[in-house]
């Protein structure tokens, strides 16, 4: 059996699910050409972002650790040290197992990108580099002292959120390009689906943002470039750009041509656009509480995208009819 196997049963399975949460259902859903290095790359990226929101840890650590883990993720140094640090200062920390569990086996992920090939190494490393950046960001921009900052303006909040998520949708389709050729369609350029890709990357992390909005705020973050007295009006308009990145995140789930694939990828953006409509049709009070949509809905979009995925045309109408509520 192969090292990659062997990590893959190791970090791949119940880890992987019990941090990934509703993504987990794309990445069990992925053709197995894309599956381990997809699986890998959101196991270590959950690792960075567990690292960076262990807020009981000084942000000087904290930056220290993820500086380390981005030298570390390109192939620089050994994971002992940085693995100890963990042990030591983070894992102790952690309210929920599965991130703890995650930081126990921060030297296990990078075992298992060792093992990878070139090419998907090297998409790996790409958008990993890109994430942590977002991350180290994200701590000098809200250091905890009590008071509510917001981000300067609309470029900022565009910035963060093609760092954090824009640029897994080019790494997405980078990797699709490359692991399974023939699964995007060959009339549109890969230029165009890894813009439409990032796109849909930005358009699913505004939603985290406008979801928590409420709990980010109390927690002196502020996403939003604006004044905390115009935090209502700014919020409504950045749920219209969410929703304008959504479409391009359409087109691109429309025009992957295999079906397990676009089954894949279109699991976000449904569970997101049905998001988007719940937050659109609920008071403002009950947005500052968190808008989730139930384990139901979840249920019926995983089986209606079954049968929508056959073609694009049924993966619009069904598209339509969540973003309608």
């Amino acid at each position: 059996m192969s090292d990659e196997t062997h990590h893959e049963r190791e970090l791949g399975g119940q880890l992987l699910a019990s941090v990934s949460r509703s993504f987990y259902l794309t990445l069990k859903a992925l053709p197995k050409e894309l599956r381990e290095p997809i699986s890998l790359a959101y196991l270590l990226a959950r690792t960075a972002d567990t690292i960076a929101d262990t807020a009981i840890v000084s942000a000087n650590v904290r930056l220290e650790c993820l500086e380390s883990y981005r030298a570390l993720v390109r192939g620089d140094g050994e994971a002992q040290s940085l693995a100890n640090t963990l042990t030591t200062q983070f894992c102790r920390q952690q309210t929920d197992d599965a991130e703890r569990r995650l930081m126990e086996k921060f030297a296990d992920g990078i075992a298992w990108l060792r093992t990878m090939q070139p090419t998907p190494l090297a998409a790996i490393q790409s958008v990993l580099e890109h994430i942590i950046d977002g991350q180290m960001l994200d701590i000098r921009r809200f250091p905890a002292d009590g008071q509510l900052r917001s981000l300067a303006s609309p470029e900022e909040l565009d910035q963060y959120t093609w760092l954090v998520a824009g640029c897994v949708g080019e790494f997405w389709t980078q990797l699709c390009a490359t692991e399974l050729p023939g699964s995007l369609d060959p009339a549109v350029s890969t230029v165009q689906m890894k813009s439409w890709g990032a796109r849909m990357g930005k358009g699913l992390q505004l939603i985290n943002i406008l979801r928590d909005i409420g709990e980010d705020t109390r927690d002196g973050r502020c996403y939003l470039p604006c004044q905390p007295a115009d935090i209502q009006t700014e919020w409504s308009l950045w749920l219209q750009t969410c929703t304008e990145h959504l479409e391009c995140g359409l087109h691109y789930v429309q025009h992957v041509t295999h079906t397990k694939l676009r089954y894949a990828t279109a699991l976000p953006l449904l569970l997101g656009i049905q998001t988007v409509a719940k937050m659109r049709a609920s008071p403002w009070d009950k947005v500052q509480q968190g808008i989730k949509i139930s384990r139901l809905d979840v249920a019926s979009i995983l089986a209606q995208a079954a049968i929508a995925c056959r073609s694009a045309t049924a993966m619009e109408k069904l598209y339509r009819k969540l973003a309608q509520g």
